[in-house]
């Protein structure tokens, strides 16, 4: 007779199962972004040479996880899952434990680490600190270990031996496959602030106050003074002005200034003038093209939207691009490739960002289409279209 997995066993397992599905899924779904935060470790603990293999740790960590939970959810293999759950959490346990140290120092002015403080355990989802996703583990270790301790109380399902392990297969087939459609196109779910929908003339572009101007003038004849609106005043004609001199303007403000809700995005043109506002916040459209870095663009997504400039200046959209490489850079690239739209800068901090360029879309280059300051669509550079929207 077949030995039976106790209930209080059961709910444990299922619940260490869902969360390693839910905790890999959030991260899938955007594996580009966890493969930026992998880098972010890499550098953090001085290995920065590792970048080109982020992505790739990225990529493998996500299936790990993902395996793991199907397995230990599925029961498939239960005493290698349990394993895998119990490496697992020690690793992290004690990864997280020294996270939440340097952090703390770091606040404290003791020492400063560099550490990486959005853990990323849960993609952009669910954004935690380091102390708390320590504690996160402190509550998620104790029923490993229990789970651990009692994984032979829990039956494999009934399959043979070849069975579970090409349901193995399956599993990091699925994991992998997923990511790849993810990495090659764009997120499955977009977190990002340009996702479609959203109005990004609320989240990058400063509203300057809106005024009203009066102008006064004087009559020649009787010294009597008037006062005109803009609109009235474009409504007189010579008489007026023959008979009336002008004494002096007045500016009313009828709305205060609005802030942008997210600073550092701009558009800068080699004078430095910022373009931003003119391109996003109108009432046209405009077809942007995200490039964060000159030097990894890939050049086959260049020669994608050639098609797409030439209907764009057909139809009279303004098709433009942002980079946050240098002036340069910019003019080597410019020439080398034969640029016939305008490139702007969005300068950073290489180190430090803000990211936003490379942020708002997970592909270089990417396209983002807004209509009126809202995101209508966005593309990858293998999907961009050869003609622009209607």
């Amino acid at each position: 007779m077949a030995q039976k997995e106790p209930v209080w066993l059961k709910i444990l397992r299922i619940a260490l199962g869902l969360l390693f599905l839910f905790s890999s899924i959030s991260k899938a779904v955007d594996p580009v972004n966890f493969g930026i935060t992998m880098n972010d470790y890499f550098v953090s603990f001085g290995m920065g040479f590792l970048k080109p293999v982020a992505l790739i740790a990225g990529v493998a960590a996500i299936t790990c996880e993902f395996v793991l939970g199907c397995m230990m959810l599925l029961r498939v293999r239960v005493n290698l899952a349990a394993w895998g759950y119990l490496l697992f959490m020690i690793f992290f346990f004690f990864l997280t434990l020294w996270l939440a140290v340097a952090e703390y120092m770091e606040i404290k002015g003791i020492h400063y680490f560099g550490v990486v403080h959005d853990c990323g355990c849960f993609g952009q989802v669910v954004k935690m600190s380091n102390m708390t996703t320590f504690l996160k583990n402190v509550v998620i270790i104790i029923p490993t270990l229990i789970v651990f301790a009692k994984r032979k109380k829990i039956p494999d399902i009934r399959l043979t031996q070849l069975g579970q392990w090409c349901c193995v297969a399956i599993f990091i087939a699925i994991a992998v496959a997923f990511q790849l459609y993810c990495i090659r196109h764009l997120p499955a779910i977009d977190f990002s602030d340009w996702k479609k929908g959203n109005d990004v003339v609320k989240a990058f572009i400063e509203q300057p106050a809106k005024k009203e101007s009066s102008f006064i003038y004087r009559n020649k004849a009787d010294g009597s003074e008037v006062t005109l609106s803009e609109t009235e005043l474009m409504e007189k004609d010579m008489a007026f002005y023959d008979n009336y001199d002008y004494v002096d303007r007045k500016d009313k403000e009828i709305a205060p200034g609005v802030k942008a809700e997210i600073d550092g995005f701009n558009m800068l043109d080699e004078n430095g003038a910022d373009h931003a506002y003119e391109y996003i916040n109108t009432d046209g459209k405009v077809y942007i093209l995200f490039i964060h870095d000159l030097k990894e663009v890939k050049t086959k997504g260049l020669d994608n939207v050639r098609a797409l400039v030439t209907d764009c200046d057909k139809r009279d959209i303004p098709f433009v691009a942002v980079t946050n490489s240098d002036e340069e850079e910019l003019a080597a690239f410019i020439d080398k490739h034969q640029i016939d739209f305008p490139i702007y800068r969005n300068p950073i901090d290489p180190a430090h960002g803000p990211f936003m360029v490379r942020d708002a879309i997970r592909s270089n280059p990417g396209l983002i289409f807004i209509d009126k300051g809202v995101v209508v669509d966005k593309w990858g550079w293998r999907d961009i279209p050869q003609q622009c929207l209607d």
